[in-house]
């Protein structure tokens, strides 16, 4: 786990001192080793931070070289099929000088130029100049578990990397788009390619890049499919399902550091904890992170009979409300995008907690988005079938007279859902309420944020344009695949575990168990009543009952309470100063409102005022 950056520029050299500085921006990535190549003939810089996790030897520093060819690689993650690309690479006649993936990578390349990707099953962000073509080919992983930005400037010069922090470093004139607040006051995070920099993108997951004479072309090269789904019985769902799970646990336990895992309790962490117990030699090593504000917000106690049914030496962290409301302004810096991920907060300190004794982690993300374990799921497709069995009219008809007798404002919300089709309703996990952010809106800037609402809605037209004939499940699931996942989760995961010089890996996003639940019946998924529901049979037997059946908690941050005591000044003081940069866009007074209504217990609004503390500090570390 490391974090790179390149600049290839077309005004010629590039300053070394300014690109060792962007290189060394987040050396939190890469603690053990940096490194740089420069070539004056081309234009080109190539830096690393590295975090040793195989083969750590000198040998495998980077940027890296093929000999053979002069192409340079740097290179963020990990391939943890290596071994198996590496043998049959051998097989062809190839050569190695170190045992990293590194340089498997390289030589795949070698061999089978760009399509060397589909032979990886890993996370990664990779960056390779081929010497022969002068070409720059950028790539990253099918999830998007790994980060990489880019910033194509006026004159053709690219600039890239592992974090937006480097590359602001190198473009000191960024400037803030405005306009992209309304995408994460929808969503709480922005989705798609955009940041909140003008200029700077995202390289999406499953997608490559080539660079070439001012000329960047970007082209996919893989995505999740629903459209193959085939009954071939329960019984092999759950079959294979677990082959493939336990397959994907085994193959991420290649490392030459020691391991762990992160452990809430919850049945997909638990699950991780159970299907490798017996395969390893000592103890597991786990971890917890909790708030000392009653059982809601405190996990721990699923976490240790998870702990004592199999062993494992476990350790906890109850993190105060002081350190996390003091972490805020340094989370927000981490982070580099706004993104209302409080959970992502606790992580840290768990992370910190854990790299004190292990260098690599497990944990369980992704599997709700994979197996369909949110309750919004259900009800979004108990709705699906009240729209399938009264028709579009008369769904509208019974939600207009539903809100017109007003019998509970719950039931006017579903009943506003009852009138639209799921492309309109449904807008992910973490949607935030239309009606309290438009009311925020100072009248200037509603009517400057058309451009950036066309591109968002465009962004999401396409995502369920791609699944219009699939059933309701599978559409949801590749919506939140591909933005509420890698665009909060997978962000949160990798800047929060990277903060503390950990590696954090995510089995259950494995690409072969994400295409597996992709083509099994959405009828397994959410079954009786039950989110996950096969991934809860598998599990039957080898986890306890009330861990596989328990409600699910997450990680659980109690801002609610926070606001009333410990973050009211703060957000007072935050919120309501003259010079607070959201007075740009939003009405002061509605914001006295907000934390007035939520401080007297009138209304919880602790998900908005969330929303503005980050949004604001996001603004000041960068208006």
């Amino acid at each position: 786990m490391c974090g790179i950056v390149g600049v290839k520029s077309n005004r010629g050299l590039v300053d070394k001192n300014l690109f060792e500085a962007m290189r060394d921006s987040f050396a939190y990535r890469g603690p053990d080793d940096a490194g740089s190549w420069f070539s004056e003939e081309h234009g080109l810089a190539l830096g690393h931070r590295r975090l040793s996790i195989i083969d750590p030897r000198p040998a495998g520093k980077q940027p890296m070289v093929d000999a053979a060819t002069g192409n340079q690689i740097i290179f963020n993650g990990e391939v943890y099929n290596y071994l198996e690309v590496r043998e049959t690479l051998k097989q062809q006649g190839i050569d190695f000088v170190t045992d990293t993936d590194t340089e498997v990578i390289l030589k795949a390349y070698r061999v089978y130029g760009r399509d060397c990707l589909s032979l990886f099953n890993g996370m990664f962000a990779i960056a390779i100049w081929d010497a022969a073509k002068q070409e720059l080919f950028l790539a990253r992983d099918r999830l998007g578990i790994k980060p990489l930005y880019y910033l194509q400037e006026s004159d053709g010069s690219l600039v890239f990397a592992s974090e937006v922090k480097a590359i602001k470093k190198y473009c000191d004139k960024l400037t803030v788009n405005l306009s992209a607040i309304d995408s994460y006051m929808s969503f709480g995070y922005l989705p798609g390619e955009e940041t909140m920099h003008h200029g700077i993108k995202r390289l999406q997951p499953g997608h490559s890049a080539l660079y070439k004479s001012g000329d960047l072309k970007i082209q996919p090269y893989w995505d999740v499919d629903f459209s193959a789904q085939e009954d071939r019985g329960f019984d092999f769902y759950l079959s294979e399902g677990k082959s493939l799970l336990l397959d994907s646990i085994n193959l991420r336990l290649r490392s030459d550091v020691p391991l762990g895992i992160f452990l809430s309790g919850g049945i997909d962490s638990s699950a991780v904890v159970g299907l490798l117990a017996d395969k390893v030699s000592e103890p597991l090593k786990t971890f917890s992170v909790a708030y000392d504000f009653g059982k809601q917000y405190n996990e721990t106690q699923y976490a240790r009979t998870v702990s004592e049914a199999f062993r494992t030496e476990h350790r906890e962290i109850f993190v105060k409300p002081e350190d996390f409301r003091d972490f805020v302004p340094e989370y927000v810096s981490l982070m580099d995008e706004p993104v209302t991920e409080a959970a992502a907060i606790s992580l840290y300190f768990v992370s910190k907690l854990a790299q004190d004794h292990v260098t690599v982690v497990l944990s369980g993300e992704g599997s709700d988005e994979i197996f369909g374990g949110y309750d919004l799921y259900r009800y979004m497709q108990a709705i699906e079938k009240a729209r399938s069995l009264l028709g579009a009219g008369l769904s509208s008809v019974a939600a207009s007279f539903i809100k017109t007798i007003n019998v509970h404002p719950k039931l006017n919300k579903y009943a506003t859902l009852l009138g639209m089709p799921l492309e309109q309703r449904y807008r992910g996990i973490s949607t935030y309420d239309s009606n309290t952010k438009s009311g925020l809106y100072l009248d200037s800037f509603n009517s400057s944020v058309a451009a950036d609402n066309a591109k968002a809605e465009a962004f999401i037209e396409g995502l369920f344009e791609k699944t219009k004939n699939r059933d309701a499940l599978s559409r949801m699931l590749y919506f939140d695949t591909k933005s509420w996942l890698v665009d909060d989760l997978l962000i949160k995961a990798d800047r929060m575990s990277m903060a503390a010089s950990l590696e954090l890996r995510v089995p259950f996003l494995d690409y072969r168990l994400v295409e597996f639940a992709a083509s099994m019946p959405s009828k397994y998924k959410v079954a009786n009543g039950q989110g996950k529901f096969i991934l809860k049979k598998m599990m039957e037997g080898l986890l306890p009952n009330e861990i596989i059946y328990r409600k699910k908690m997450g990680f659980p941050t109690p801002l609610c309470m926070m606001f009333k005591t410990t973050m009211r000044e703060y957000s007072n003081d935050r919120l309501l100063a003259a010079n607070a940069k959201i007075h740009q866009v939003f009405h002061s007074s509605v914001i006295e409102n907000i934390l007035s209504e939520h401080q007297k217990g009138r209304v919880d609004h602790h998900r908005m005022l969330w929303q503005l503390i980050v949004l604001e500090e996001w603004l000041q570390q960068n208006g």
